[in-house]
């Protein structure tokens, strides 16, 4: 038997769309990366890897992907141009979102996410609060001459004032300037480094931030210690554990509303698989864990 081509590898009945709850949208786009090159292959590689992941999860007693389904989408072919990528991004997103099925962006540089959210909200209206997980803080208002870098994707979803707030944790690296943009603004943005989640105390503000929101996830894989994830762009060390990451998913899920999600920065190593099945199964938790609240 050959396993089916999508994301999980599930049969019809479980992937069909007109019986899944959930849409992935791979959007394999690759324009600003400053370092490490290929997460324009970061899609297909955690597609392919999550068909080797185990359905049932322990948490649940359960498949999950079995209750709620899962359809993939094809990939998005997206111009060059950061800018008009995102509008692209951001149309394709909004017209999913309408369906009432839950979103999930598969990228692709962390550009993607300025469309993704800016989609959520032509769809669902606002305010809405970003949860972002990740080693930088990418707040910086241009980085290499292009206000659509990886680098300013926080600064351009607080562009909108429908984003309520940005809230980052597992910062590890920062700029002055976004150092001063978050010290000037500490209602819109707020950052919890990496030390500060180690610690364990970052869970009370965040929890009195998030309770009742409605929230896009957007979680760049080097928020991850690069022991877990090591194929990424701009690896940074001490990053969070894959405990720490779970903790944060569980807890925003137990107290927020989240909407929709993306999963950036995956660039595939060969034969460093590890990488691109850590992706994979943090999706699918990342994915249950909001639609078994009773989305």
């Amino acid at each position: 038997m050959t396993t089916p081509d999508n994301f999980l590898g599930l049969e019809t009945d479980f992937s069909a769309l007109d019986r899944a709850g959930v849409l992935v949208l791979p959007i394999p786009f690759e324009a600003t990366v400053s370092y490490g090159g290929g997460t324009a292959a970061g899609p297909e590689a955690i597609i392919t890897a999550s068909q080797q992941v185990e359905l049932y999860d322990r948490e649940y007693d359960l498949e999950p992907a079995l209750r709620y389904g899962v359809h993939t989408l094809p990939p998005l072919d997206l111009p060059d141009d950061p800018a008009a990528a995102v509008n692209a991004i951001r149309i394709a997103v909004a017209g999913a979102a309408r369906s009432g099925k839950l979103v999930v962006g598969l990228g692709g540089e962390h550009t993607i996410s300025a469309g993704v959210g800016q989609g959520l909200i032509d769809a669902l209206g606002g305010p809405l609060t970003v949860v972002q997980i990740d080693a930088h803080s990418d707040l910086r208002d241009e980085y290499e001459g292009s206000p659509y870098s990886h680098a300013c994707v926080a600064r351009r979803l607080l562009d909108d004032p429908a984003v309520e707030q940005v809230l980052q944790l597992g910062i590890r690296s920062v700029c002055p300037e976004e150092v001063a943009y978050v010290r000037a603004h500490p209602d819109r943005a707020r950052v919890w480094y990496a030390e500060q989640v180690h610690d364990g105390i970052w869970r009370d503000e965040f929890i009195a931030r998030v309770r009742g929101r409605r929230v896009f996830l957007t979680i760049d894989v080097d928020g991850l210690d690069p022991a877990i994830v090591p194929a990424t762009g701009t690896p940074e060390p001490d990053g969070l554990t894959w405990p720490e990451m779970l903790d944060i998913l569980r807890t925003l899920n137990e107290q927020a509303d989240v909407v929709g999600m993306d999963c950036v920065e995956l660039a595939p190593t060969p034969g460093l698989h590890l990488a691109d099945f850590a992706v994979a199964k943090l999706v699918y938790k990342a994915i249950s864990y909001i639609m078994m609240r009773g989305r």
